[in-house]
């Protein structure tokens, strides 16, 4: 099996997760948490599961929990930062562009309209969603939401997310079932990440009624 195979592996695999933490330490933390959160093409990789981890080996003395939310909170803040450049410089061009088969000027407008009434939120929200954090930003910059709004959401959510993760992880880390059942606990933990989007979508749809 090649080294990039293993690591990929090890991506998906708790257990194996959880030794890349050992092995790594922070910089191989903070270095995955920036690409899957500022770097479109690193939607794949691991955000909960990877905090979590990191969490459940602190509370096991690898780690600093402290250090781990300074360090973690800042590579998010970046990553997201990072996200909305790209999509700032990507997008700007495409206000210029006309219509073709598969770009409509007003879909870019639509999504510019939405970021301006409820970009904070979705920033917000998406710390909590796989794959939809990684692009959010990329789509705040694109529709042009303002940045200063922008980056207050990028840090609370940030810091909220990143905090929730590293300390559910810390309290947990020593409890007998979990480190019995490590992968059935980060399951949980990626399922719990889900219940504030689904808070927010029960709120919109009974405000809309």
């Amino acid at each position: 099996m090649s080294p990039i195979t293993e690591f990929l592996r090890a991506l998906t695999d708790s257990n194996l997760l959880l030794g890349l933490i050992r092995a790594g330490g922070y910089p191989v933390i903070a270095a995955i948490i920036f690409a899957e959160t500022g770097l479109f093409f690193g939607f794949y990789l691991p955000g909960e599961s990877l905090i979590f981890l990191a969490g459940f080996a602190a509370a096991q003395g690898m780690f600093s929990a402290a250090t781990l939310i300074v360090l973690l909170s800042a590579m998010v803040i970046l990553g997201d930062a990072t996200g909305y450049g790209l999509g700032k410089w990507m997008g700007q061009p495409l206000y210029k562009k006309k219509d073709t088969w598969w770009f409509k000027r007003r879909h870019l407008l639509a999504a510019r309209d939405f970021y301006a009434k409820h970009g904070g939120e979705a920033i917000l929200l998406a710390r909590f969603l796989p794959i939809v954090r990684t692009f959010a930003p990329l789509v705040a910059g694109i529709a042009g939401m303002d940045y200063a709004r922008f980056s207050l959401y990028n840090v609370a959510g940030g810091v909220v997310w990143v905090s929730s993760m590293v300390g559910l992880g810390y309290a947990l880390g020593g409890n007998t079932w979990v480190r019995g059942h490590l992968e059935q606990s980060v399951l949980m933990v990626i399922g719990v990440s889900f219940l504030p989007i689904m808070v927010e979508t029960i709120r919109i749809v009974k405000t809309k009624k």
